[in-house]
C-alpha cells in the first residue's frame, strides 16, 4: 500500500529531543538560556512532526485497515533477529496529537517556572541568584528532553521490546526529576524529601517493571516475535494462547494468555500508580511542578494505560479463555478510582490533591479497559492529559506566586508567617483569583473539566463515555463505584478551587502574590481551550444538536482500528438515565463544596470544617489510610532489618573468613617466598658463582706468562689436529 510520505517522519519524532539532551549535557550546559532554547526548539520540532503525522492519519481513516509499519533489523539472536521500527495507527495518531502539544506547553512553561528571582540563597548560589535562574537550570532541561524522548519513542514503537526500552528511560527520568532538588530538606523529619521521593518512585515502579518483563519474555517464547501487528493480527496464535494452559502453584491451570496479560498488567499498575502500588505518585510532587505535569499528563503514568490499550487483543483473548484478568483489571480500576478520591478530600497540599486525582482518573481508564471499553479508555486518557496538565501547571503558577509573595513580605520587613512556610498548602492561600486572574480562571476551567461539569467541558464527554459503557453492558458495580468517585471528584476539586482562589487571603504571602510571567500563563490559556472543547470529538452521534456535528469522531476511528485487531467495541449509545445520574452527582459535589468552603470562606487560622464533621475518618483520610506506615512496617522495616542482619553477618562472619584466608595467604606466601628464595633462587645464583670460580681456577693454571709454555701448547694443538686429519 502507498502510504503518505509524511509517515516517513515518524521515526524522526523522538530524535530532536534526544539530540537536545546530548547537546545540553555535552556542550550547552554552562549557558543556561541556550540550554532551554535548545530544549524548547527541539520539542517544537517534535510537536510539528507529531501533528503532521497525526492529522494526515485523521484525514485518511481508511489507513486503519492497513496501519503503517516500518522496521529495520537490529539484534540477531541465532535464527531470530529483533527488529526496531515505528508504526502509525489510530492509537498512535491520537497519542501523538496529545503528547506533542502537551510536551511543548510544559517546556515553554518550564522556562518561566525554573526562574526563581528572590527564591535562591545568594550566599549559596551567588551566580544563579544573580541570573534569577535555578542553579541546575540546564540539567533540568536536559532531563525533561530525555523524558520527552522516552514518551515519544514509546508511542511510535511498533514492538514491545522497543516500547520497554523507552518505558525504562522514563523510569530513569522520573527518578532524576522527582529528586531534582535533592539537597532540599524540611524541619519535620517525617516529611519525605525529594531525594527519598525519587528513590521511592524508582523502587516501587521496579516491582511492576520486573513482572512486566516476565510477561514480555513469556510472550516472546510463544510468539517468536514482539511486533504488535505480527502478534495481535494473528488470530490463530491468540486463540492458541487462550486455550493452552500452564499449572501454577496455588492457582492451578491458567491459560498462557491470562498469565501473560496479568504480568503485563502489573507493569501498568506500577507505572500508572494503581492500588496497591499507588504510594509513589503523591510523593513525586516533591519534584518541580513541570515534572509533575510531565508525569501526570504527557508521560509516565499515561504510559501504563497506553500499554494495556496496545495489548487489548491479548487481554481479549485472555477473557475468551475464561481467565479472570479482565475482571481483575476492572476491579483494580474501579476500586482505585474511589479509593484515591476519598484520600483527595482531606489533603492540604494543592499538588497532592491533583496527584490523588490522577490516580483516581487513571482508575476510570483501567475500569473501562476491564469492561472492554478500550475506546472510551483511550479517549479519556487523551482528554485527561489536557485538563490535568493544565491543572498542574496552574497549581505551579499558584505556588510560584505565593513564594514570590512570601519573599516580598520578608524583603520589605512586613510581618509574615513565622517559622517554616509551605507555599503548597492551600490553607496558606485564599483570594488568589483577584491577584492571579489568568491562573485562577484557567484553573477553574481545568477543575470544571476534571469534575465533568455537564455538557460544556471535555471531561464530561470523555468520562460519560466510560459510564455509558458500564451502564449499557450491565457492569452496575463498576458504574456505581465510578459514579460515587465522580461525586467526590467534583467535591475535592471545587474544595481546592474555593480554598485557593476565593474568599480573603489567609496569609500575607497570598495577599502579595503576583500573576506569573507570560511564559507560564500562555500555555495555560492554550491548554484551557482543549480542556473546554477537546471533548467534542467524543460526543455521541445520537446526542441532540451537537452530536450530529461531532459524530463521535475519535470513537469511530478507534472502533475501525479495533476491527483490524479483531476487537469489536462500538461507541456506547447515549442514554439519558446514566448521564443524568452522573450529571446530578457531579453538580451535587460542586454544590456541597460551595456550601462547605464557598458560602462562608474559610478564615485565616481556622481548621478544615471536614475535620470537625468527619472526626477520626478525616484523620484516616489525611494520613492516606496509613498505607505508607503499613508498607514501612511489612516491607521497608523487614528489608532494613535483613540488610542490617546481612551487614553484621558480612562484618562478623564473611569479613573474618576473608581476612583469615587473606592472613593465611600472606603467611603462606611469605613462607614460600623464603624457601624458594633460599633454596632455589639463592642456590642457583650461588651455584653459578661456584661453577664460575672453579672454572676460573682451572683455566688460570694455563696462564703462566711464559712464552715457551704457550709455544708448547700451540705445538701440541697442531700435532693433535694433524692426527685428526686421517680420521676425516
Amino acid at each position: 500500500m502507498n502510504y503518505p510520505s509524511v509517515f516517513n517522519l515518524t521515526w524522526l519524532i523522538p530524535l530532536p529531543t534526544a539530540l537536545a539532551f546530548f547537546a545540553i549535557i555535552l556542550f550547552a550546559n554552562p549557558k543556561k538560556r541556550l540550554s532551554s532554547n535548545i530544549a524548547v526548539g527541539a520539542v517544537i520540532l517534535a510537536w510539528i512532526m507529531s501533528w503532521a503525522v497525526a492529522i494526515v492519519f485523521f484525514l485518511n481513516p481508511e489507513l486503519t485497515e492497513h496501519p503503517f509499519d516500518l522496521s529495520v533489523p537490529w539484534l540477531p539472536m541465532g535464527t531470530i533477529t529483533f527488529h526496531m521500527g515505528v508504526a502509525v495507527d489510530a492509537v498512535t495518531a491520537g497519542m501523538l496529537f496529545m503528547v506533542g502539544f502537551v510536551l511543548t506547553m510544559i517546556f515553554i512553561y518550564s522556562t518561566g517556572y525554573m526562574s526563581f528571582p528572590g527564591h535562591l540563597d545568594p550566599e549559596k548560589y551567588p551566580d544563579a541568584a544573580k541570573e534569577g535562574l535555578d542553579p541546575r537550570y540546564s540539567r533540568f532541561f536536559a532531563y525533561i528532553s530525555l523524558f520527552a524522548t522516552g514518551m515519544l519513542g514509546l508511542v511510535v514503537a511498533n514492538n514491545l521490546l522497543m516500547l520497554f526500552i523507552f518505558w525504562e528511560i522514563m523510569g530513569l527520568c522520573s527518578y532524576l526529576l522527582i529528586g531534582f532538588w535533592f539537597d532540599k530538606s524540611y524541619p519535620d523529619p517525617k516529611q519525605i524529601t525529594p531525594k527519598q521521593a525519587g528513590l521511592k518512585a524508582f523502587l516501587t515502579t521496579r516491582v511492576g517493571d520486573v513482572l512486566f518483563m516476565m510477561g514480555l519474555i513469556f510472550l516472546f517464547i510463544h510468539a517468536g516475535d514482539l511486533n504488535f501487528q505480527a502478534i495481535f493480527g494473528n488470530q490463530e496464535f491468540l486463540h492458541e494462547l487462550s486455550t493452552s494452559t500452564v499449572n501454577l502453584p496455588f492457582f492451578g491451570a491458567v491459560t498462557w494468555a491470562g498469565l501473560i496479560s496479568m504480568l503485563i498488567f502489573w507493569g501498568a499498575i506500577g507505572k500508572s500508580a494503581q492500588f496497591p502500588l499507588h504510594v509513589w505518585l503523591p510523593d513525586a510532587m516533591e519534584g518541580p511542578t513541570p515534572v509533575s505535569a510531565l508525569i501526570h499528563a504527557a508521560t509516565m503514568v499515561s504510559a501504563g494505560v497506553y500499554l494495556i490499550v496496545r495489548m487489548s487483543p491479548l487481554f481479549s483473548a485472555a477473557a475468551h479463555g475464561g481467565s479472570g484478568v479482565m475482571m481483575f483489571v476492572a476491579f483494580i480500576g474501579a476500586f482505585t478510582a474511589l479509593f484515591a478520591a476519598t484520600i483527595a478530600v482531606a489533603q492540604k497540599d494543592i499538588k497532592k490533591v491533583l496527584a490523588y486525582s490522577t490516580i483516581s482518573q487513571l482508575g476510570y481508564m483501567f475500569a473501562a479497559l476491564g469492561i472492554g471499553a478500550w475506546v472510551a479508555a483511550i479517549i479519556h486518557l487523551l482528554i485527561h492529559a489536557f485538563f490535568k496538565s493544565l491543572l498542574f501547571m496552574a497549581s505551579g503558577s499558584v505556588i510560584h506566586g505565593v513564594e514570590h509573595g512570601h519573599h516580598h513580605v520578608h524583603e520589605h520587613g512586613e510581618h509574615g508567617h513565622e517559622g517554616y512556610f509551605d507555599p503548597q498548602d492551600m490553607f496558606n492561600m485564599g483570594g488568589l483569583l483577584k491577584r492571579m486572574p489568568v491562573t485562577g480562571w484557567t484553573f477553574i476551567i481545568g477543575g470544571a473539566s476534571l469534575s465533568a461539569f455537564p455538557l460544556i467541558t471535555a471531561g464530561f464527554w470523555s468520562k460519560d463515555e466510560i459510564l455509558a459503557h458500564a451502564w449499557a453492558d450491565g457492569h452496575m458495580a463498576v458504574y456505581w463505584t465510578l459514579a460515587a468517585g465522580a461525586f467526590l471528584t467534583a467535591f475535592y476539586t471545587f474544595r481546592q478551587i474555593f480554598l485557593t482562589f476565593f474568599g480573603s487571603p489567609r496569609t500575607e504571602a497570598a495577599e502579595h502574590a503576583p500573576e506569573s510571567v507570560r511564559a507560564m500563563t500562555w500555555p495555560l490559556v492554550a491548554l484551557a481551550f482543549f480542556a473546554l472543547f477537546g471533548g467534542f470529538v467524543a460526543v455521541p452521534e445520537d446526542f441532540p444538536v451537537v452530536g450530529g456535528i461531532a459524530s463521535d469522531f475519535m470513537a469511530k476511528l478507534m472502533e475501525l482500528q479495533g476491527e483490524f485487531y479483531g476487537l469489536h467495541v462500538a461507541p456506547a449509545e447515549f442514554n439519558w438515565t446514566p448521564a443524568l445520574i452522573s450529571m446530578t452527582l457531579a453538580l451535587s459535589g460542586i454544590v456541597v463544596a460551595w456550601l462547605v468552603y464557598g458560602w462562608k470562606p474559610l478564615a485565616a487560622g481556622k481548621p478544615d470544617p471536614l475535620r470537625r464533621w468527619l472526626g477520626p475518618i478525616y484523620v484516616v483520610l489525611e494520613n492516606k489510610y496509613y498505607f505508607d506506615e503499613f508498607y514501612h512496617l511489612v516491607a521497608v522495616r523487614p528489608t532494613l532489618w535483613l540488610a542490617s542482619f546481612f551487614y553484621l553477618f558480612d562484618r562478623g562472619v564473611i569479613d573474618r573468613i576473608v581476612n583469615w584466608v587473606g592472613a593465611f595467604g600472606r603467611w603462606l606466601a611469605a613462607a614460600l617466598r623464603k624457601w624458594i628464595d633460599e633454596f632455589i633462587i639463592d642456590a642457583a645464583v650461588n651455584g653459578a658463582g661456584l661453577v664460575t670460580t672453579w672454572t676460573g681456577a682451572v683455566v688460570r693454571l694455563i696462564q703462566t706468562g711464559q712464552a715457551q709454555n704457550y709455544l708448547l701448547i700451540l705445538l701440541l694443538s697442531v700435532v693433535v689436529l694433524l692426527l685428526l686429519i686421517p680420521l676425516k
